[in-house]
């Protein structure tokens, strides 16, 4: 009966007890490295969307950088309208003025001052018309 008892172990500290601690310690390794991955899986998730977000918000700003600048040229050609308006108004102001003194110098009998405004309102329509052809080319 003796042959089947238990040996002692030659070492100071029993072998499974130090297997176990060895054990322990893969254990609580293996433990610390899931966490950290699925940090890390979580870190990586965060990043994608992140970049997706990113990547909405570029395409975004392009958008609108493109309808500011279809907004800027059509403000462009609008004041360009404008101004060509304003100026023909003036013409026609004046144009309307001269008629109207003929008119007036007419009624009052002054044909050498209608003859003379007429010259005037020719030489102004023959103005316009040279503008006109010259800024057409």
């Amino acid at each position: 009966m003796e042959l089947l008892r238990k040996r002692k172990h030659p070492l100071p500290f029993p072998k499974p007890k130090l297997l176990r601690t060895t054990a322990w310690k893969c254990y609580q390794k293996r433990q610390r490295l899931k966490r950290l991955n699925s940090g890390m899986k979580k870190i990586k998730v965060d990043i994608k969307e992140l970049s997706e977000e990113q990547r909405e918000m570029k395409e975004r700003q392009r958008e609108l950088r493109e309808k500011i600048e279809a907004i800027d040229l059509q403000c462009e050609q609008l004041q360009k309208e404008t101004k060509l308006i304003i100026q023909q108004s003036g013409r026609t102001q004046i144009r309307l003025a001269l008629m109207f003194q003929i008119l007036k110098a007419r009624e009052n009998l002054e044909f050498d001052k209608a003859a003379m405004l007429t010259a005037a309102l020719r030489e102004v329509i023959a103005r316009e018309e040279q503008e006109m052809n010259g800024s057409g080319r």
